[in-house]
């Protein structure tokens, strides 16, 4: 009897020895799970690894990108030099190379270049005579000019703001130029016609007209124009200087000498008779004819 119990006793006992060795097992098991899997959810946390963005191999240059930045190092030298050069404008149009020659020889050009980009300028308007134009000169016009006269003549075809090709019909006439504002001898009047689309010019000296736009933008404009702008100032004959007033002299003038010695009209007896009227004269001729007529008369008797 007492061995039945002991073995009811083992049995029972071994029971719950493997129950709760079952659910020892069953309870580790999900505990186990995640000390292992944390290795595979972090991997791809260090798969980008940083160190080698933030430590690059030797020879490499990361610098080139910041001049791409608006803020990179060549934006500022951009100001240093003119953006605009008006003669290599005329020059790539191919048809301006005597105005070409004029701007640099004068070295206008570099005044006008330089206005371009100095801050607060108006901008610029250029009217440009092509070659044809100033084929139609007078011949040696040009070279009759002094270097003064040939800078004036430039000048005023360059006005000192920018106007576009709609805006002319808004200018108030006389239009000033950079030669100056003599409304007499500078004058420059400009008309419009059909909104801007056709422009016309004259100086007093001139009619011309603007045929075509070489270039513009918002700083400068070129207009192209077919005759040469003369002012006034060139072609009007330069007033001439008052005589000098003659110096006294002490003596009277001279007076010009007669065939007999006496002066000019004097009848060398001091002038008496230059100042008897025409009927004296006359007179005392026909006496003077009367006593010779008596004399032979008197002869032809005594015969």
């Amino acid at each position: 009897m007492k061995t039945q119990e002991q073995s009811l006793s083992a049995s029972i006992l071994l029971s719950l020895t493997l129950t709760f060795f079952h659910i020892t097992s069953g309870q580790l098991s999900p505990v186990q799970a995640p000390v292992s899997s944390p290795p595979q959810a972090q991997a791809p946390a260090f798969s980008p690894p940083s160190p080698p963005a933030t430590a690059p191999s030797p020879g490499f240059n990361s610098v080139p990108l910041v001049p791409v930045t608006p803020s990179g190092a060549p934006t500022p030298t951009v100001p240093k030099a003119p953006s605009i050069d008006i003669v290599q404008i005329l020059r790539k149009a191919k048809r301006f190379s005597v105005l070409t020659r004029l701007l640099k020889t004068t070295q206008l050009i570099n005044q006008l270049n330089s206005q371009l980009i100095t801050s607060g300028s108006g901008g610029l308007t250029l009217f440009a005579p092509e070659d044809a134009a100033f084929s139609k000169l007078k011949a040696g016009f040009l070279n009759s000019l002094t270097d003064r006269q040939k800078v004036e003549l430039l000048q005023f075809h360059t006005l000192s703001s920018f106007v576009s090709i709609s805006n002319f019909d808004t200018l108030t006439n006389p239009v000033q130029t950079q030669a100056g504002d003599d409304p007499l001898r500078l004058q420059l009047n400009v008309t419009t016609v059909g909104g801007g689309t056709q422009v016309s010019m004259a100086t007093g000296a001139v009619n011309a007209s603007v045929t075509g736009t070489v270039y513009a933008d918002n700083k400068l404009a070129v207009y192209q124009v077919d005759k040469v702008l003369l002012p006034l100032d060139l072609v009007l004959p330069a007033k001439a200087p008052a005589p000098a007033p003659a110096k006294a002299k002490g003596a009277s003038p001279k007076t010009k000498a007669g065939p007999d010695g006496g002066a000019a009209g004097d009848d060398g007896d001091g002038g008496d008779n230059k100042d008897l009227p025409t009927e004296a004269s006359s007179a005392g001729n026909v006496r003077l004819e009367g006593m010779w007529v008596a004399v032979v008369l008197a002869v032809a008797l005594m015969v």
